[in-house]
């Protein structure tokens, strides 16, 4: 006999944790030499976020040295990819709001949303760096970067969010599969803008000010 779970309306990973606390405990507490086994999409699962962890082992590093090599500074990168943490709790967020369990699905989205997010704050880096070499203080130049970056960085969040939004709100069976990707990169990329134009100003300010502490001693 075999099932399948329709996205949105059960989980299967419910499923199998209600079965084994109901069923399986007792059955093993009766049969003390019975043994089982996780196969066909558990497996399958297990394997793809073992492939997935180890991807980001190499994604997020390689996208750390680009990021240094760009600014030549250890810490600018860093500061760049403050935003990737804010980036996946919007993606787990925007699975609350819309009612919808954590799958490999938004596992991918994820992985997706973390190269996306560094965008946003790295537009505005670069932008203060340039405005630091012409003369402003730190504080005007992290202020005149965000004000001058605000249009296409929130253009970039909207127009990507809207694009998403069909899929997002789509209640066909066919189309659920996918939802959840889409949920991550539309909400991930929604409110980690604001979190760029407000928190990457800010820290900016303190690494600049720090940097100008250690010179002068």
């Amino acid at each position: 006999m075999t099932a399948n779970v329709v996205p949105g309306q059960a989980n299967e990973n419910k499923i199998l944790a209600s079965i084994k606390a109901d069923n399986m405990d007792e059955l093993m507490a009766q049969y003390p030499c019975l043994k089982y086994s996780y196969q066909g999409r558990q497996r399958e699962q297990r394997k793809s976020l073992q492939d997935l962890f180890a991807g980001i082992g190499f994604a997020m590093p390689a996208i750390f040295c680009f990021l240094a090599i760009l600014f030549r500074s250890y810490a600018q990168a860093l500061l760049v990819m403050v935003s990737i943490p804010f980036g996946l709790i919007s993606a787990l967020l925007g699975h609350v709001i819309m009612g919808y369990d954590l799958s490999i699905i938004s596992v991918f989205g994820m992985i997706a949303l973390c190269g996306i997010v560094v965008n946003g704050g790295l537009v505005l880096t670069v932008t203060a760096n340039r405005l630091i070499n012409e003369g402003k203080t730190p504080s005007e130049a992290a202020f005149m970067a965000a004000t001058r970056r605000f249009r296409p960085i929130i253009l970039t969040a909207l127009t990507t969010f809207f694009g998403l939004a069909p899929m997002i709100f789509e209640q066909s069976v066919q189309a659920r599969f996918l939802i959840p990707m889409a949920i991550s990169l539309g909400y991930g990329i929604l409110f980690t803008t604001a979190v760029i134009l407000l928190l990457t100003p800010a820290l900016y300010v303190i690494h600049q000010d720090i940097r100008n502490l250690g010179q002068k001693r």
